[in-house]
């Protein structure tokens, strides 16, 4: 294991071992411990009491958060050209077709979302090589593969992010940045976690929020009691 920093060391310190906070007192504790000399993502992990394995179980869904991620966010629009007007018009950063599959069949992978429209995916499906590994290839259930391309932009740029259980039963994402203000990041993150508990799974057994944890890119997480959030 890597020696700890000074301030790895110093943050660690600051955060009482086994205590859980409430939803308040994590986000003011997560500033405390933010050392990073960047604005760095705001991060949250939630334990779930699922068995991804199972079908039934597999938790993913789309949640827009009040005061979006801070980031910026940028979009491919790959789609017909009757729909490119609409989809500029919305925000988007790249409208396309073909040469931007070509660009990507070549590695090119410089955006952080695809949109396309259903009758485009054929094209689309060739790619999954170079965008699987990287979550980039557009889904219907995350909203990325639609026939309003330009109000799926819209949405995704004022903060709509998709996330998904993983094998752990653990659910990770970046829900804003440390320069929001503790009321941003409260906000955001109960919208987050009462998505969650919108999608639980009819046949999930036993607690469903296991634990749920706050962090800022390079500072250990923070816990919060699961009975706070609506706090």
């Amino acid at each position: 294991m890597s020696k700890l920093t000074k301030n790895q060391k110093l943050a660690l310190s600051k955060i009482e071992a086994g205590k859980a906070y409430t939803l308040a007192e994590a986000v003011e504790k997560v500033k405390e411990v933010n050392y990073a000399k960047f604005d760095a993502s705001f991060d949250i992990d939630v334990r779930l009491g699922v068995d991804p394995r199972k079908a039934n179980q597999m938790v993913r869904g789309v949640v827009t958060l009040p005061h979006g991620t801070g980031k910026q966010v940028r979009v491919l629009v790959l789609c017909s050209a009757d729909a490119e007007a609409a989809a500029k018009a919305a925000g988007a950063d790249y409208v396309g077709l073909d040469e931007y599959i070509e660009k990507i069949k070549g590695g090119w992978t410089d955006i952080d979302v695809i949109i396309t429209q259903p009758a485009i995916m054929g094209k689309i499906g060739a790619l999954g090589r170079v965008l699987g590994p990287r979550g980039l290839m557009p889904n219907p259930k995350s909203g990325t593969v639609t026939v309003d391309v330009a109000k799926a932009v819209e949405e995704v740029k004022k903060g709509k992010i998709d996330f998904k259980v993983d094998k752990n039963g653990i659910v990770h994402s970046s829900i804003g940045k440390m320069s929001f203000t503790p009321e941003q990041m409260r906000d955001n993150a109960r919208e987050f976690v009462n998505t969650l508990i919108k999608l639980k799974p009819a046949t999930a057994k036993g607690t469903y929020l296991k634990s749920i944890y706050l962090s800022s890119t390079m500072s250990p997480g923070v816990q919060v009691d699961t009975k706070s959030v609506d706090a």
